[in-house]
């Protein structure tokens, strides 16, 4: 990339894709800080365990 050899629409590719990514783990990230202070809320009370969605797509 930084000697030129990258073509323009490739790198604009690449970078459109790391955007996406980073939406995505930004999401995902807020869902498992909404799911800790859920956990929080509920300390003084019974654990409440539900299972991991590992069924959605990246």
């Amino acid at each position: 990339m930084e000697s030129g050899d990258v073509p323009l629409a490739e790198l604009l590719a690449k970078f459109e894709e790391g955007n996406t990514l980073l939406k995505t783990c930004e999401a995902r990230l807020k869902e498992a800080e909404l799911k800790i202070e859920q956990l929080k809320k509920q300390k003084n009370g019974p654990v409440v365990l539900t299972p991991f969605d590992t069924t959605r797509d990246a």
